[in-house]
């Protein structure tokens, strides 16, 4: 039996705090919830449904399918441990091969060694069984062995994505220092939006926001953009069955939605950037580009969702500069976007004071390493300025 007919737990991990919004994808896709943790949920499937779960999922970094797992007080012992798994049923010998780990042992203060030994022990195997070494690195574009080490207890999976899902491969144009796509989906999941009405992203950098919202409004998944998964580097692995589901995925997504999906920014480069990254991802015929300040920025009738994602200042005369730039929002807001929702995402809270509105809701979330909140405003019309002092 190869991997591919078993079936295993799979774990799909995600950043802290993003977990209720993995969920709501996953259970939306059929897979009732096993169990889950602060940065990961499990579910119990095959090697078909971590094609269809790479494919589809927003929020996810990686789809991880249990192989085993052991007691390993040492690294040599856990060297030896690795040594035992029938990797040749897994592996070939003429492959790429990459490992890494999250690890919390005592003896360890660099993962980067029990990595190597764990490489060492699947190459080691692999050659004492066919005289040839399979070529590894760190580079992700083979197959990918993933294990969590946590004081004596190890729990070995292949990773199935390779490079992280949060990355669609859409975005050649970065621009400065952009929002991650899964985060970017991510806050739209929490605003709700579904394609329903218009979506407003004024600042739009290089365009992730907007782009991922029209990603959503048309049923697009995101992994289509991919063609490179570490699944099809394992032993078992048919391609005529990841064509039928990739072919089935495609073809539920729509070709347009009711709604209009403005971006704009005042950086000349931003917008051309922006233009780019949404023709790789096929919906530059959806979203409609200016160069423009983003109080400028047409608000169409009917409603729907302003969003900005503005700079954070990270050093004090950056912050204070920015004060006059979140006072500017709030009056954008009450000004020009009664009857949409808005919302700002930020990991500045002393600057949201000079947004000057009343929070609906404040929803944590990390950008990074940096504690964010995404903030929520009813834009109805005659909103009043009232100073938020509740705490984020």
């Amino acid at each position: 039996m190869t991997i591919f007919e078993q079936t295993n737990k799979i774990l799909i991990n995600c950043p802290l705090r993003a977990v209720p919004f993995l969920k709501g994808e996953v259970l939306s896709l059929g897979f009732p919830i096993v169990a889950e943790s602060l940065t990961h949920v499990e579910i119990t499937g095959t090697m078909a449904d971590t094609m269809l779960l790479n494919l589809s999922l927003r929020t996810a970094h990686r789809v991880l399918f249990y192989l085993d797992e052991f007691y390993a007080e040492t690294p040599d012992e856990l060297y030896r441990n690795f040594k035992k798994i029938r990797w040749e049923d897994y592996l070939s010998e003429k492959g790429y091969i990459s490992v890494s780990s999250a690890v919390d042992h005592p003896m360890v203060n660099d993962s980067r060694f029990p990595n190597l030994k764990c490489k060492d022990a699947i190459v080691d195997r692999l050659r004492d069984i066919y005289g040839l070494r399979p070529d590894s690195g760190s580079e992700r574009r083979g197959a990918m062995i993933y294990f969590y080490w946590k004081d004596n207890h190890c729990t070995v999976f292949f990773d199935t994505s390779g490079v992280t899902l949060a990355k669609r491969n859409y975005r050649k144009m970065p621009f400065l220092a952009p929002m991650q796509e899964s985060l970017a989906a991510t806050t739209l999941l929490a605003a709700n939006w579904k394609g329903e009405g218009n979506f407003v992203n004024p600042m739009c950098g290089s365009g992730t926001l907007a782009i991922e919202a029209a990603l959503i409004a048309l049923h697009k998944a995101p992994g289509l953009f991919k063609d490179n998964f570490a699944f099809m580097h394992l032993k078992g692995y048919d391609d005529s069955i990841w064509q039928k589901i990739r072919s089935e995925i495609k073809n539920e997504s729509v070709k347009s939605f009711n709604g209009r999906i403005l971006a704009t920014d005042i950086s000349e480069e931003a917008i051309f950037a922006s233009k780019q990254n949404a023709k790789t991802a096929g919906v530059d015929h959806l979203i409609e580009f200016a160069q423009c300040d983003f109080r400028e920025t047409e608000i169409p009738e009917g409603g729907g969702i302003v969003f900005l994602n503005p700079e954070y200042g990270e050093r004090l005369g950056e912050e204070l500069k920015l004060e006059s730039v979140y006072k500017a929002i709030g009056d954008f807001f009450k000004q020009k976007c009664q009857g949409y929702t808005g919302y700002i995402f930020t990991g500045n809270f002393s600057l949201t004071k000079k947004i000057g509105l009343r929070t609906k809701r404040k929803i944590p979330l990390f950008n990074g390493s940096i504690d964010c909140r995404l903030l929520e405003f009813e834009l109805y019309t005659g909103t009043k300025k009232i100073f938020d002092n509740d705490p984020l």
